[in-house]
């Protein structure tokens, strides 16, 4: 984890997480451009922010020294892929952007390849089932899979997440 005094304390808008939701989204769609056949080809159902990035979204930290978490350290993301049957879409797949530059500014534990904060994208492939949405999905094994960290930031307070092109909120 990285030192508090290299964190971002400032506050994440609708307009940071649109520029983050089309970064994952350029991403992924760079890689299937580059893999046409991949099996998860028009798969993605949903991006979006996980972590404590997310929770300080959802409960800013404005940088109280008191408080020993808190802040953005470097913004996680992943791709919610609706799963095929007999496939497993590996989650080892991660990539390192660069936010750019931003009020965010940067984290030099990541050294001078970054110009802005780290942006880590992941993904993973998910049963959808009977779920209402892909919202209501991803909730669902949030709720039943320990290995998610942090469910408490997906969907409390209204947090932005991005399904395919189309921004949704969580009520």
């Amino acid at each position: 984890m990285s030192d508090r005094a290299n964190r971002s304390f400032e506050i994440i808008t609708a307009d940071d997480l649109k520029r983050l939701g089309q970064l994952a989204l350029s991403n992924f769609e760079d890689f299937f451009r580059r893999n046409p056949k991949h099996p998860y080809v028009e798969r993605l159902r949903l991006i979006c922010l996980l972590q404590t990035a997310a929770k300080h979204y959802v409960e800013p930290d404005q940088g109280n020294p008191a408080s020993t978490k808190g802040g953005v350290n470097d913004f996680d993301v992943c791709g919610f892929f609706e799963a095929l049957p007999n496939r497993h879409l590996y989650s080892q797949r991660k990539c390192n952007l660069d936010f750019g530059r931003s009020k965010f500014g940067r984290n030099p534990d990541d050294g001078e390849r970054f110009s802005g904060r780290r942006l880590d994208v992941m993904w993973r492939d998910i049963n959808f089932g009977s779920a209402e949405s892909p919202i209501h999905a991803v909730h669902d094994i949030c709720k039943t899979h320990r290995h998610i960290r942090r469910p408490e930031s997906i969907g409390r307070k209204n947090p932005s997440w991005f399904c395919g092109r189309q921004r949704c909120w969580v009520g």
